[in-house]
């Protein structure tokens, strides 16, 4: 199997699919191989929209890939499709993984439609910003999987997550894979399990299509990286404790003895997530810099909140996720103040890491409040406080705005090269455990040398 071949034929596409164009392509494609595509109702969402899994072919082992299951990382859609199309096209790819396939191409349909807004519009920053939303970790499908322990537990499954349990209970797979996106870091991956032997295949996927691997800051301080940008999955006791949220699909995984593999990918290109060279400036000082900058945007955000907290009247979905975020930014900041050797050298990446971070939580956490605003304004709440506090924070997102402009990452990533990246891990990930394994033993060699 040529991997490579693969993620070289995934189609271009110039925007992200909306959640009812995504469910009328699978719809099309169900159609067209009726005898090899099955769509089911799994679920529904909060709002009450269904959820469907798509499964394809008849292998002997059993394979789950979950997209969307944070709304603003939609990428998985798009491989999701690809992933489809390709299993129905090609029956040999079929025979040789031996897997049988559920595809959920979009967990989270309700907080999927409160981001259209800029799906058409793929790396515009200030469309995502004004249009971002993302709820709050315990509000979010991936991080409400139930765990049970002596010192911590979370039983509070979301809707769309108990389907994703019913159907693993159903199907009791042995690979399970969770895509991501991001925004400015490079290309980085997560498995439940330390297998330096997949670590290596995965780290080699990004670069095959031009994209960078992330050797900033990891995303969860005290990732234990098996290679350089693939880590080891945190387990989710100690992610939900430290939030207050559960834990992850790769927690209810690992009762079947599954592999999991999570995928992200970047919307913006630059070299500086890869460079290791040293920036001129201690770590310490990058850390407590970003930590003055952070421990700002918490007050103004909270200032902002207290003048209008007397006058809110909708319980929307932007409010809940503003209150909830802020809380976690404050968490994850105290455990990224927390660093060993705050006199070394830092690299160029963990600086340009650190700086994007701050622009990317300044403008998606006032865009989502300012959405929130503007909820109460279209429900005729025009308080004082409300048209004040409005005009304040929008003076400030311009600030901010400008600051991030002037201090850009690269160019945005073409569509077709995100999903190629993720397609790539799935099919690597899947040949590294499918059934028969002797049509992998030389696989890795082949398709690292195209």
């Amino acid at each position: 199997m040529n991997v490579a071949e693969y993620m070289r034929h995934v189609p271009g596409c110039a925007a992200f699919p909306t959640v009812d164009a995504l469910h009328a392509e699978l719809d099309r494609l169900a159609a067209a191989h009726p005898d090899l595509v099955r769509s089911r109702r799994i679920g529904a969402s909060r709002l009450g929209d269904p959820l469907h899994a798509v499964t394809v072919g008849d292998g002997p082992a059993d394979a789950m890939v979950i997209a969307g299951p944070h709304p603003n990382e939609p990428v998985g859609a798009l491989t999701a499709l690809a992933l489809v199309e390709r299993l129905c096209r090609d029956q040999r790819l079929r025979t040789e993984l031996g897997f049988r396939w559920h595809i959920v191409a979009c967990a989270d349909p309700d907080g999927a439609r409160l981001n259209e807004g800029w799906y058409g519009r793929p790396g515009d920053r200030r469309a995502y910003a004004e249009h971002f939303y993302r709820p709050g970790l315990a509000d979010q499908v991936e991080w409400t999987f139930p765990l049970a322990g002596a010192d911590y537990s979370f039983d509070r499954p979301l809707p769309e997550t108990a389907a994703l349990m019913r159907l693993m209970d159903e199907v009791r797979p042995s690979l399970v894979c969770s895509l991501h996106n991001g925004e400015y870091q490079g290309a980085f991956f997560y498995l439940n399990r330390h297998d330096a032997t997949l670590a290596e295949r995965l780290a080699v996927l990004p670069g095959l299509q031009g994209i960078g691997l992330h050797h900033g800051e990891p995303e969860l301080p005290g990732a234990e990286p098996i290679v350089p940008a693939v880590y080891l999955t945190p387990p989710g006791s100690q992610v939900g404790k430290a939030f207050g949220a559960g834990g992850s699909s790769a927690d209810y995984a690992a009762a079947f003895g599954a592999l999991h593999l999570v995928t992200e990918v970047p919307t913006w290109s630059d070299e500086r997530v890869a460079d290791q060279s040293a920036s001129g400036r201690p770590y310490g000082e990058i850390v407590a810099g970003g930590a003055a900058a952070r421990r700002e945007l918490i007050d103004t955000m909270r200032s902002g909140m207290r003048a209008v907290a007397g006058d809110l009247s909708v319980r929307s979905p932007f409010r809940l996720s503003t209150e909830s975020t802020l809380e976690t930014f404050r968490k994850l900041g105290e455990l990224e103040e927390t660093v060993p050797d705050p006199d070394r050298m830092a690299t160029v990446a963990e600086e340009f890491g650190n700086r994007q971070m701050l622009h990317l939580m300044r403008l998606r956490l006032l865009g989502t409040f300012l959405r929130a605003l503007d909820v109460e304004i279209a429900a005729g709440n025009l308080t004082p406080a409300i048209r004040e506090q409005r005009r304040l924070l929008a003076e400030r997102f311009e600030t901010w705005y400008g600051q991030a402009e002037a201090d850009p990452p690269g160019p945005p990533i073409e569509l077709r090269k995100l999903a190629a990246v993720q397609l790539g891990a799935v099919l690597t990930a899947a040949a590294h455990t499918a059934p028969d394994r002797s049509t992998a033993s030389s696989y890795a060699d082949r398709y690292v040398a195209t």
